[in-house]
């Protein structure tokens, strides 16, 4: 029997796991994280829950990396050091997911072992096959999994469209596929909601050149840091146009060096400069490639907005390009860094106004192609939100997949294959890990509801000391708020707040049993409905009532 187990990615944007049961044996295909919702307060990302790979009653037998995005690369150095297993990937896709265990100082306990399309790969009953392509990172894969069930095709994060510097989708392999008969495809889902096919690269390279041939002053270009392809088209297009690059930005630093390092990135010598260099060229002179088009808060482009970057200033008649797609939950961060641009004098150049920026990922026209080409006997919509996943689903329909066969399914829910035919059948558990700072998985509902009630009401702070032997008080009550009112200004609200703490010390005499924790208690409540009855507000009430 064999069983696909999604543990993220369907249901959501990001945290993308999948599980590939053939007996006792098991492949992992990615590994993501998701960036954190507005609920999430304080939480740095989310990781897929790996209880069910930690339990027993399954040899693991490696990891299969796509392609080298954090949605799918961001939760290995988690994942490792739960399970000892090879990882495999390949160049660029490894070199990235290297430095992400690096900076968490995860070294892979069973190695990274490299693939390339064309060389099959085989692992227990399992007999890996890697196709090419497109999308918005270079070296992506999808993969043809042979197993004694049949064969499943995994295609990853893909679209049809060209791609720059010709490093498209294999179309005729997955063609091929469809020959030889696929038992299930497993189909990225992000963009189904927009008709048509996607943009292709040559599109982007016209508007760029356009872009270069009309600016009077710097080109800042903010991106992925991840984008080689782009990054590459830039610095051709500077090289064209007789000006300087400038890589300026950690995780673009770093990834431009693992694709430099594999030959991916061609920046001839002389044409790049240090960002220290930048004050002794001429403005029209230099084009910039940063991070920050999602308006990360501490980005170049942020600190450019506000004026606060050390080394680059934004100059009038400067050109700020955002040559990546607005990933929602993001729009106010980067309309309010445009603003800034704009109030300093800068044309800002962006997804909404101009063709900038080209999705990696199959619009319905070819989601509706890739079902034709592989011509599958089962198909289970992956990666996206439900709502994505559902229209897929109908998509499927709609190009002549029977509705039996069509597995809608969610994190978490088995699907099962035996004797040919496929279908739902139980949950194992899953879930969402959330990650903040050093802490993996330690902050939960309860914390969360504590930060926003904390975001959303403030707090106050009691802090009082009674003679043990005596019971009066020796010190305090000192009440002291934190987001809920100005002192100088109303300050008798906290003097009044003071009579209610000293009225509850009265009613609870020295001698009481638990007499201490009764008075905090009480004070909480007490506390609590006299905010909200003088000033309609819940902050969080925390007493520090000591005996000494």
């Amino acid at each position: 029997m064999l069983r696909l187990i999604p543990l993220g990615g369907l249901g959501e944007i990001g945290l993308n796991m999948m599980v590939v049961e053939c007996g006792e044996d098991r492949i992992v295909v990615d590994a993501g994280l998701m960036f954190p919702e507005d609920y999430m307060l304080g939480v740095d990302f989310a990781i897929p829950d790996p209880a069910y790979l930690r339990g027993g009653g399954g040899r693991l037998l490696g990891v299969l990396l796509t392609h080298a995005h954090e949605d799918h690369i961001g939760a290995l150095p988690f994942l490792l050091r739960e399970v000892a297993v090879p990882v495999f990937g390949t160049a660029f896709t490894l070199g990235m997911a290297a430095q992400r265990l690096a900076d968490f100082d995860v070294a892979p306990p069973a190695g990274l072992h490299r693939i390339a399309p064309g060389t099959p790969l085989t692992l227990g009953p399992f007999r890996l096959d890697f196709l090419r392509v497109g999308h918005s990172v270079i070296d992506g894969v999808a993969l043809a999994i042979d197993t004694p069930e049949g064969l499943i095709v995994h295609t990853g994060d893909f679209k049809l469209s060209p791609v720059a510097e010709g490093g498209g989708t294999d179309v005729a392999a997955f063609a091929r596929l469809g020959e030889r008969g696929v038992l299930a495809l497993l189909s990225d889902s992000t963009n189904v909601e927009r008709e048509g096919s996607s943009l292709p690269d040559g599109r982007i390279r016209a508007t760029l050149e356009g872009i270069f041939r009309d600016s009077p002053g710097r080109i800042i270009v903010a991106l992925f840091a991840s984008n080689i392809a782009r990054i590459q088209m830039i610095v051709d297009l500077a090289r064209r146009a007789g000006r300087k690059v400038v890589i300026s930005g950690r995780n673009i630093e770093a990834s431009a060096e693992v694709a430099r390092g594999l030959g991916y990135l061609d920046i001839p010598h002389g044409a790049e400069l240090s960002l220290d260099l930048v004050p002794d060229w001429d403005d029209r002179e230099l084009v910039v490639i940063t991070t920050g088009s999602q308006g990360e808060p501490m980005s170049a482009i942020a600190r450019m907005a506000v004026g606060s970057h050390k080394q680059l200033r934004i100059h009038p008649g400067d050109t700020v390009v955002l040559s990546s797609k607005f990933i929602p939950g993001n729009e106010r961060a980067i309309a309010k860094i445009i603003d800034n641009l704009y109030r300093r004098g800068a044309e800002v150049i962006y997804e909404k106004i101009s063709e900038i920026h080209a999705s990696g990922h199959a619009y319905r026209d070819e989601l509706r192609e890739m079902i034709r080409l592989t011509r599958p006997a089962h198909f289970v919509p992956i990666h996206g939100e439900y709502r994505h996943l559902v229209l897929h689903a109908r998509l499927a329909r709609e190009a002549g997949v029977a509705p039996e066969r069509i597995l809608l399914a969610e994190n978490g829910q088995v699907i099962e294959f035996a004797g040919g035919t496929g279908r739902i059948s139980g949950r194992v558990p899953t879930g969402r890990l959330l990650v903040d700072g050093k802490g993996v998985g330690d902050v939960g509902r309860a914390v969360l509801k504590e930060r926003r009630l904390l975001s959303e009401e403030g707090v106050v702070a009691v802090t009082m000391a009674l003679d043990e032997e005596t019971g009066i008080v020796t010190y305090g009550p000192e009440i002291v708020s934190r987001g809920v009112v100005f002192e100088t200004e109303t300050g008798h609200l906290l003097q009044d707040a003071h009579c209610v703490v000293l009225e509850l010390v009265e009613e609870i005499p020295p001698g009481t049993p638990h007499r201490v924790e009764r008075l905090r208690q009480r004070i909480q409540g007490a506390l609590r409905e006299y905010f909200y009855f003088t000033i309609g507000r819940r902050p969080v009430i925390l007493p520090f009532v000591m005996e000494m």
